[in-house]
């Protein structure tokens, strides 16, 4: 049985996987499982170093952390793509959503990030919300377009007709997803959707890794 006292004094600071194994003579794939039974309790927080190596920051003092999650952190919890958060984020007037969240990612114009946010479309409980919530941003057809981009590898929650059709017909500032960066595949959906998307199918084959 793990001694998490002793564990979290001696470990105290920044580790890697593999430091941890070194630090407590153990094999790394234990070293993961330490890692994973300490971040439960409280007593680690993931961050990701120079060349998005994931690091650990590990205290034997349980950190309160006040509010919810912000973009990057709901992100790294909710899909198999993780990202490097730039900056920690944490919300305090109310939870998070998933549908909030989306748009969120999509407005960074980031590839990974908007990557990562295709897991969230089967988080959606209110598709009338996300809706209002693109076309009010002006990113309603790029919700869309990601969305059919979403169905093609993973399973995702159905969207309502009505709500497709009024993300078909909204306004969007400029046709990138990501600016300047389009590929020829997926051509069906940025036809429909009148769209450049940024992946191809490789980028999308990230989820079934």
């Amino acid at each position: 049985m793990m001694d998490i006292q002793n564990i979290t004094k001696k470990l105290e600071g920044l580790q890697t996987v593999d430091s941890i194994a070194v630090s407590l003579g153990i094999a790394r794939r234990t070293a993961v499982n330490y890692v994973w039974a300490l971040r439960k309790e409280g007593f680690v927080e993931t961050i990701y170093g120079k060349r998005k190596i994931r690091m650990y920051r590990i205290s034997p003092i349980k950190a309160p952390k006040f509010g919810y999650p912000g973009l990057y952190e709901f992100l790294n919890q909710n899909s198999k793509i993780k990202v490097y958060p730039p900056y920690t984020e944490r919300i305090y007037d109310h939870k998070p959503t998933a549908e909030e969240m989306i748009v969120k990612a999509i407005k960074t114009g980031n590839l990974r990030t908007i990557l990562s946010s295709l897991a969230l479309f089967n988080k959606v409980k209110d598709w009338a919300k996300l809706s209002q919530i693109a076309r009010k941003e002006n990113i309603g057809r790029k919700i869309g377009a990601l969305y059919d981009a979403a169905r093609t590898i993973i399973r995702v929650r159905k969207m309502d007709k009505k709500t497709r059709k009024a993300l078909l017909r909204s306004k969007i500032d400029d046709k990138f997803i990501v600016k300047y960066a389009r590929t020829k595949d997926l051509q069906q959906i940025e036809k429909e959707w009148k769209v450049s998307f940024p992946f191809n199918k490789a980028d999308l084959e990230a989820y079934k890794e």
